[in-house]
């Protein structure tokens, strides 16, 4: 397999760990101060269930080349940690597969049959578009194999795909403006609720208050994907050279902060230029030897 492949699918892992973990500080109230102040709150932080299912999406890909979905459902079951932070839907579904269940049956008929429209499938799947940077059709076709493991609903599917293609678009062009790169997304997002907030994530591009956008575009409160996605990427597109700006731009907005920010660490982190800030990986908490992800290159 090749390393390139590895390095830079590791380096987009490595920037949603650093994101989710980041963003998982502010929910302690001894840590919100820090956030208004833009401070980093003190270590170690560590990250939830966005990062642990990415890993086992690395994985899959190191092991395979591309998503096996029985491999990948596999992974998430047998790796689920119930302290992680999971949804209870996703709780249940993973230790019924454990179990012996079918992951399909199960994934298909939550939520009375109308699949999950979360957006846990969007906040695991970055290493999948970086992987996949030198083909962005086939980036959204194995996001979507990826999304389906856990997360039937088309909104949801969309959620994951509109990342991996951003993830990919990042790794491939980095010097495209923030509205081309939007644009170029866009593209590969089946019509619904997820296209139509990147439509307006666009149309936004010229406002600077991540308050403001996210107001417009959800910040992830709802949990859902067509509420996270659309603002991930407006602060992704504004922001895709700069890591700790992307990362503060993100948190101040509110919501689901650990996945927002998980989401857009794995976009900004697939750009080959970005470097991830020292003082803040000494505060992150290590990824998993499973995973097996080689460490980052030195600054």
């Amino acid at each position: 397999m090749s390393g390139q492949l590895l390095a830079r699918a590791a380096a987009s892992l490595h920037g949603l760990a650093l994101g989710d973990a980041f963003g998982s500080q502010f929910f302690v109230p001894a840590n919100r101060p820090a956030l208004s102040a833009r401070r980093l709150p003190p270590g170690p932080w560590q990250w939830t269930d966005d990062t642990e299912m990415a890993c086992s999406v690395y994985r899959v890909l190191a092991d395979r080349g591309g998503v096996d979905q029985d491999e990948l459902a596999s992974g998430f079951a047998t790796r689920h940690d119930f302290d992680r932070g999971y949804g209870p839907a996703t709780n249940r579904m993973l230790r019924l597969v454990r179990e012996g269940g079918d992951w399909r049956a199960l994934a298909a008929e939550l939520f009375d049959g109308q699949g999950s429209w979360g957006n846990g499938a969007a906040m695991r799947v970055a290493p999948l578009g970086a992987w996949f940077a030198g083909d962005v059709a086939e980036a959204a076709r194995q996001a979507a194999l990826s999304a389906l493991v856990t997360h039937t609903h088309p909104e949801a599917v969309a959620g994951a795909v509109a990342v991996a293609v951003a993830v990919a678009v990042t790794a491939a062009e980095p010097a495209l403006p923030a509205g081309l790169f939007l644009d170029r997304v866009a593209e590969h997002v089946p019509p619904g609720m997820v296209r139509d907030g990147i439509a307006e994530a666009r149309r936004l591009l010229t406002i600077g208050d991540p308050g403001l956008a996210a107001r417009m575009l959800g910040n992830g409160r709802q949990v859902a994907a067509h509420d996270t996605v659309p603002f991930t990427l407006w602060v992704a597109a504004r922001h895709r050279h700069d890591y700790e700006s992307a990362l503060w731009t993100t948190a101040v907005a509110g919501g689901d902060v650990d996945t927002t920010c998980a989401i857009v660490g794995g976009i900004v982190a697939a750009d080959a230029a970005t470097r991830l800030p020292e003082e803040w990986r000494a505060r992150c908490e290590p990824l998993p030897e499973w995973a097996g992800a080689p460490p980052l290159a030195a600054p």
